[in-house]
């Protein structure tokens, strides 16, 4: 970035301090080398190989600087450093002792900073002299390999602060060894002091970005109740908003701040899960959780803390922006699925924090931005694009550091965040000597913007999207210097965006050639886009056989936000793994729904009815459904008048449901019949059932039947026959036995024989003489109106030897 080479408005007394120590310097060198020479031992005389300013010789003693108070000091104010000082040598040091050093000069650039905290070695004319008298602290001596604590509080008047500026300030130990008895500066630690003790003129407008997002946690798997259980991948979750958690170090040390939040409304719809019943997997198989307490106790903590702030929205899942312009955007359905996220972010962030967030921004990962980003960026409604000034660079020279809006054309401002200061604390800052550098570093640097220029400027600052504990509790200790500095002043994001640009300023996006090839590693591929494309295509058909969708499409079209999410960049493994999940659940959950097999059918006569079954284990109805019978050889066996038959299926959840459709034979033989389901719009759904159907006229089992009932007919016949033929031998016999009795009567007697034999119509035989209590003929009907009977009367008589008796 480019930047002034000095300040503008210093007064010179910086560069006559630096002019008169030099001289000095200068004149007293003879005679302190005389001096050197005359006290030296022998051995000291050839000391030019372990001079003082030798490299080597500064990195003996490793010299920490855990800790410096105030950050940012002002009149009457008392500078304490304390940290560690250890001998790396295999020499015991003596005569040692930790004193203070401030620079020369102030730093005039902030580049200069940059350099500054590179260099290595000690340097007498940039280093300055020691503060020296009672503000250090002495050690007999140093073993080795053994740390010392050290701590030194130095009045600020004693530090000799000149103008308004940023200083260097060393920690330097010097000491003897047994191989150069004579004081040495063995090591040096350096580090910033800001100075700006009272309120600048014109100060800068900062904006920092506080980002509260999270990986994705929560899978599209729900409980079967009308709850829909939720479940979460892990819990780590609970351990990101329970005490001393990143996020929750993120909520209680920002609502302290003046803070621009920047939130993902996916962190909330999870953590809002987390209030109720839930269950995080384990394995293959779930627990419950148990983060009811810490995600009521989070959220209404962060609904407190935003209230009256600005709150920014990032697109549910916060999607990768890169990602999907540069492999993304050709997949069918990516850039509309952006949209979507988009939309639905600032329901979920008013609904659940009960403000109304902005939904005006896009951030590319690490603020990176080429041509297709910008377009992807804005194509779901953002007008405004957060970029990073490593990225969009200056290039025209300018001596300060511009305001951060620039109008990039087509109505969109990219806000470009500061890359110095948006980058100062990463890395692992829970060393106690790299935060106390980094903040310093961080005030320092924003005290140089400051005073680069007499004209006031918005400057934002974009820390890195999920900061750690540590990280957190080192920006939040800068920012609290910086809110009670005098020369700085908050600003809110939107204000930043608004303000006026800087004609100045670069407005060119750099190239897609310029874009990092680091970041472009770690982008999703375009595998992933088609594989959320097939996911999305898949639900689809799914959802229109549902009665209530919205238990399946909004969990599945929320988990696809996730799959696109800018914390995957990365962990390609695990992002694969997550999609593979994903549609993994889906597929089982259509499987709910489908065809029973069957075995070969056999199918007798020319007509009949095949069933087929269709079950639904789901917890929900289903409806839109066709079921289709098809078959192969239609010429064999039609299915209802042609070659297939469809009937609709509606079926309550947990039930199954047989499904008949009538069938005609036109030739015996074997016919393959295919059951497929089908959607509303004629897609099909699931797999479909092949079974084989036997086709005969007559099988062998309806001859036997009707074998068996010819057999019965006959049977039938013959003992109706073999009952008449006995019933007409009977009456034979017994005319003969009258015939006989005719010969040996009266002529009288034989009238009244015929008389008695005479058949009434009342259908009785009377044998004797006018006695009615003879039995009945044997084919004459019980009454007029009945049929006559088809078998003969019982015989009462014994039967003789052989002959049968019906019963």
């Amino acid at each position: 970035m480019a930047e002034a080479a000095d300040f503008q408005g210093t007064s010179p007394s910086p560069a006559r301090r630096w002019l008169l120590r030099t001289g000095a310097l200068i004149a007293g060198a003879p005679l302190l080398a005389g001096l050197l020479q005359l006290s030296a031992a022998p051995d000291a005389l050839a000391a030019p190989k372990a001079a003082p300013a030798d490299a080597t010789g500064t990195n003996t003693v490793a010299v920490s600087l855990d800790s410096l108070s105030p950050s940012a000091p002002t009149d009457g104010d008392t500078v304490t450093v304390s940290g560690t000082v250890t001998n790396r040598g295999k020499q015991t040091i003596t005569d040692a002792h930790v004193g203070l050093r401030v620079g020369s000069a102030p730093l005039t650039t902030r580049s200069s900073i940059d350099s500054a905290a590179k260099r290595d070695g000690f340097d007498q004319f940039v280093d300055g002299t020691e503060v020296g008298g009672k503000y250090v602290e002495k050690f007999s001596k140093l073993a080795s390999g053994v740390a010392q604590p050290f701590t030194i509080s130095v009045p600020v008047k004693e530090l000799d602060l000149g103008a308004d500026g940023v200083y260097q300030l060393g920690v330097s130990l010097s000491g003897q060894t047994s191989a150069a008895r004579y004081d040495q500066i063995l090591g040096i630690q350096r580090t910033f002091l800001p100075w700006h003790p009272d309120e600048a003129d014109t100060r800068t407008k900062t904006t920092y970005l506080w980002p509260l997002i999270s990986t994705s946690h929560l899978t599209a798997e729900t409980g079967p109740g009308e709850r829909q259980t939720p479940t979460f991948r892990n819990d780590d979750l609970t351990k990101e908003i329970s005490a001393g958690g990143r996020l929750e170090q993120m909520l209680s040390l920002g609502k302290d701040l003046d803070v621009t939040w920047v939130i993902d409304p996916d962190l909330l719809a999870s953590v809002v899960a987390m209030t109720e019943s839930y269950s995080v997997r384990s394995g293959s198989t779930t627990v419950p959780g148990r983060g009811q307490a810490v995600a009521n106790a989070w959220l209404a903590d962060l609904e407190t803390a935003v209230q009256g702030k600005e709150v920014v929205a990032l697109p549910f899942a916060d999607p990768d922006l890169a990602s999907l312009a540069q492999n993304g955007k050709a997949v069918t359905g990516s850039l509309s699925r952006l949209k979507d996220a988009t939309d639905v972010a600032a329901d979920t962030v008013e609904n659940i924090l009960h403000v109304e967030p902005n939904t005006e921004f896009a951030w590319p990962v690490n603020g990176a931005v080429d041509p297709s980003i910008i377009k992807v960026a804005t194509s779901a409604g953002a007008d405004k694009v957060i970029a990073r000034s490593d990225s969009l660079q200056e290039n025209r020279g300018l001596p300060y550091t511009p305001t951060a809006a620039r109008p990039i054309g087509g109505g969109t401002t990219a806000v470009v965040a500061d890359a110095q200061l948006s980058t100062a604390f990463q890395g692992d800052m829970r060393k106690a000597e790299s935060s106390t550098l980094a903040v310093q570093r961080f005030l320092a640097q924003s005290l140089m913007t400051n005073l680069q220029t007499d004209r006031q400027r918005s400057i934002v600052i974009a820390p890195q999207r999920m900061p750690s504990a540590s990280q957190a509790q080192r920006m939040a200790q800068a920012l609290t210097t910086l809110q009670g500095g005098t020369w700085s002043q908050f600003q809110d994001l939107s204000a930043a965006a608004e303000a006026k640009p800087d004609p100045n300023a670069s407005t060119r996006i750099p190239s897609a050639s310029a874009y990092p090839k680091s970041l472009r590693k770690q982008a999703l591929p375009k595998s992933a886009f088609e594989e959320i494309h097939g996911t999305q295509s898949d639900l689809d058909r799914f959802k229109v056989i549902l009665n209530r969708q919205s238990r399946v499409v909004t969990p599945f079209g929320r988990t696809m936000d996730r799959e696109m999410s800018t914390s995957w960049r990365g962990d390609a493994a695990d992002a694969r793994a997550y999609r593979d999940g994903v549609q993994s659940y889906l597929d089982t959950l259509t499987s709910q729904v489908r065809l029973i097999e069957k075995s070969e059918t056999k199918l007798s006569g020319r007509s009949a009815t095949i069933p087929v079954t269709v079950q639904n284990n789901l917890v929900q109805g289903v409806d839109n459904l066709t079921l289709r019978l098809t078959s192969q050889l239609p010429k064999r066996l039609k299915i209802g008048d042609d070659d297939f038959d469809e009937q609709s299926i509606d079926i309550s959840g947990g039930h199954s449901e047989s499904v008949k459709f009538t069938t005609n034979a036109e030739a015996n033989g074997k016919v393959d019949v295919v059951a497929q389901l089908y959607t509303k719009d004629g897609q099909k759904y699931g797999s479909p059932v092949v079974f084989t159907v036997s086709v005969t006229e007559i099988t062998p089992t309806v001859m036997l039947v009707i074998a068996g009932g010819v057999l019965l007919l006959v049977l039938a016949g013959f003992r109706m026959y073999t009952q008449r033929k006995r019933a007409a031998a009977r009456q034979a016999a017994e005319g003969a036995s009258q015939d006989e009795s005719a010969d040996r009567n009266s002529p009288g007697e034989e009238a009244n024989t015929e008389a008695a034999s005479v058949v009434h119509t009342d259908g009785v035989v009377h044998t004797d003489e006018g006695d009615s209590s003879a039995e009945p003929v044997a084919d004459a009907p019980e009454h007029p109106s009945d049929p006559a009977k088809d078998t003969a009367s019982e015989n009462t008589d014994r039967s003789g030897t052989g002959e049968r008796v019906d019963r």
